[in-house]
């Protein structure tokens, strides 16, 4: 963190010093949530939770070097007290936000947002100090947290934005305002709390429309909803596409194995990218954090040599591996939406192998009256992907089952082009059904929304082998 005495920092976050609190004390380190995380001179902020309540853990904290505790009861050992935890959190983060030199990037879009910040995240480490969002930890908690992560050097902080509603990304951006903005896609998520994709639109466009002049916003020209913001932003924007015109383009696309290369093309010239990501949606990606480095002034060589070193952060991500008995897994089990499934299992159409593909696939949740048609949509995907078995897990994936057969049969079918659909009703029904069908040689994707599908991928996991 930005190094504060105890004082200013209450100051800042409107708290109390206690008795036991060296006002004078300057601290160093970072804020921590996670006493197991806490260490010389850093903050412990102690969060009541239904299970858990932070303040027990303050003194364990203490022990380990943390100079006070930000509390909201009284606790035995130095602490700054405050009404509130996350409120206190964000306002320290506004307040480093604001005495940092960093370049302020933020990230959002429907699909994508975690892997694109963490390309973008690799890539301005290469030009400088630079801090990021840690995994997706982009809500009211890991956003300020991730802000006051930043320390005097730094030079860049890459910041993914989330959102369940209207009014959330500009709540984000006031925390710690970027100059520079990346809008991904616009696609079927949340709609729990959306309620549809327009609605969608309207929330990832606050980024734009939070940008000023001077500032600068990076958008896809490919997805037409997304194009359209420039018109909403006062700053300056710059497209990254593949199919349309656009400043920061990708031409002679290879898919080699599932891998991408690509001819990187901006107006400063051309560099050829290999990526180690899989699947043609990291393409999309890629540009997207090109995008970025073109306006830090990285050249497009310097840009594509990034790129293509550049690997997988975020577990559960695209995360491809061989098991030792030559099954190759790709675990993209963290979470998922109808863009992203279909993302998923073109990829592993696309995937070399010697033996079948199976598509392992969990509930699409907070999809409400549209989930039974995206269910459905999904299914004939994976069939056109010539996926060649599908298992549909859970609750509400009967669809994809009807979907991949073309008939109205819910259990298991056969299809006319080779594909075996079955439902099963849970992950150990789906792990049971893998360990009578999986054969060396084949490829499996596991894919759901959060935890759905996260037995089965671990389970496939405990036999892994090599990351690919």
């Amino acid at each position: 963190m930005i190094p504060m005495s105890l004082a200013q920092v209450a100051a800042v976050v409107g708290g109390k010093l206690s008795e036991t609190a060296d006002p004078e004390a300057v601290v160093t380190g970072g804020v921590e949530y996670d006493s197991r995380r806490a260490g010389p001179g850093g903050l412990f902020l102690a969060i009541p939770g239904d299970k858990v309540d932070g303040h027990d853990f303050a003194a364990k904290a203490h022990a380990q070097g943390a100079l006070a505790t930000i509390a909201t009861r009284p606790i035995e050992s130095p602490a700054i007290y405050v009404d509130n935890g996350i409120e206190a959190l964000t306002r320290l983060a506004k307040h480093v936000a604001a005495a940092s030199k960093a370049i302020i990037v933020g990230v959002t879009g429907s699909n994508g947002k975690t892997s694109t910040k963490d390309l973008i995240g690799q890539l301005c480490a290469d030009l400088g100090p630079t801090v990021a969002t840690e995994g997706n930890f982009n809500n009211e908690l890991g956003h300020p947290y991730t802000v006051c992560r930043v320390e005097p050097d730094t030079e860049y902080l890459v910041l993914e934005l989330a959102a369940r509603g209207l009014g959330h990304i500009t709540q984000l951006c006031e925390i710690a305002p970027p100059s520079i903005g990346v809008v991904l896609n616009v696609g079927i998520s949340h709609l729990d709390g959306f309620g549809s994709i327009e609605t969608t639109a309207r929330a990832k466009s606050e980024l734009p429309r939070f940008l000023g002049e001077g500032d600068s916003v990076v958008l896809n020209a490919d997805d037409p909803r997304v194009a359209r913001m420039a018109a909403v932003s006062g700053a300056t924007a710059w497209r990254f596409g593949i199919d349309n015109p656009a400043e920061i383009a990708a031409t002679d696309l290879d898919p080699r194995d599932g891998r991408y290369a690509f001819t990187l093309v901006t107006g400063e010239g051309r560099a050829r990218v290999e990526l180690r990501l899989w699947g043609l949606h990291h393409v999309y990606n890629a540009l997207a954090a090109a995008g970025v480095g073109r306006l830090l002034g990285a050249s497009p060589e310097q840009i594509a040599a990034s790129l293509s070193r550049a690997g997988r952060l975020s577990e559960r991500r695209m995360d491809v591996f061989t098991r030792d008995d030559g099954t190759t897994v790709i675990d993209d089990s963290y979470n998922a939406n109808p863009a992203s499934m279909g993302a998923a299992v073109r990829t592993l159409g696309q995937l070399p192998t010697e033996g079948r593909r199976i598509a392992v696939l969990g509930l699409m949740a907070d999809l409400e009256e549209q989930s039974e048609t995206c269910h459905r949509r999904l299914g004939e995907q994976a069939a056109e992907a010539k996926i060649d078995e599908i298992i549909a897990i859970g609750e509400g994936t009967e669809p994809i089952v009807e979907g991949a057969a073309g008939n109205d049969r819910e259990h298991s079918i056969d299809g006319a082009d080779g594909v075996t659909a079955t439902h099963v009703p849970d992950q150990a029904a789906a792990i049971e059904l893998l360990r009578h069908r999986l054969r060396p040689g084949d490829a499996v994707l596991v894919k759901g929304s959060r935890y759905r599908t996260w037995d089965v991928a671990d389970h496939l996991r405990a036999k892994e082998d090599t990351d690919q």
